[in-house]
């Protein structure tokens, strides 16, 4: 078993602004649809994917989330599978979702990646299993606090911004993933017994 952990679009956080729409973390079944080829095309069933939210000005990143992953299909296969996954402008004006292709296979007009990565993209659609997510108001003030500094530890180098200590990503041996879980999952049960 394997992990990786990824920052997101620069200005995306769930928290914060609503608005990320890969993967989706706060479902049933989560998915990874489009976002991080090089990951979604070397993890294996068993393995783990890790999201940090994106950089947003005087706002403290955090490890939102993490999923294990249970298959790749393709976006086809994603497409009829996960219809409420398909790309659409929610309620807050944002693109949700992130099957990125139209009934036909073409890439969906809400997706506004360049058209020559688009082959790339839809490949290895991941479906996960066992997510944990930083939910709450709580939970994300405590993620937010501590996510620099786990990072720093679970990596083993030091830095003023997630970026400084994992770059755009980072590979997770068994220990680390299992670190990264127990951390997250303290995290949820440490603010749960707050609000009793």
């Amino acid at each position: 078993m394997k992990g990786y952990v990824y920052i997101s679009g620069s200005g995306t956080d769930p928290n914060a602004r609503g608005n990320m729409n890969d993967p989706i973390l706060f479902s049933k079944t989560p998915t990874l649809g489009a976002c991080m080829p090089n990951i979604r095309r070397v993890v294996m069933p068993g393995d783990f994917i890790f999201v940090v939210s994106g950089k947003v000005p005087a706002i403290q990143q955090y490890v939102v989330g993490g999923m294990e992953v249970a298959e790749r299909i393709d976006a086809l296969a994603a497409y009829r599978r996960f219809p409420e996954n398909r790309l659409h402008t929610g309620a807050n004006g944002f693109v949700e979702g992130n099957v990125i292709i139209d009934a036909e296979g073409n890439q969906h007009p809400l997706d506004t990646h360049k058209p020559d990565t688009f082959e790339e993209r839809v490949k290895n659609f991941i479906v996960g299993t066992n997510p944990v997510a930083l939910e709450s108001d709580r939970e994300v003030a405590m993620g937010r606090d501590q996510t620099l500094p786990k990072l720093s530890e679970l990596i083993g180098k030091k830095g003023n911004r997630v970026f400084d200590v994992m770059g755009r990503c980072a590979k997770l041996n068994q220990t680390q993933v299992q670190d990264m879980l127990s951390w997250l999952q303290g995290i949820k049960a440490s603010a749960a017994l707050t609000r009793s």
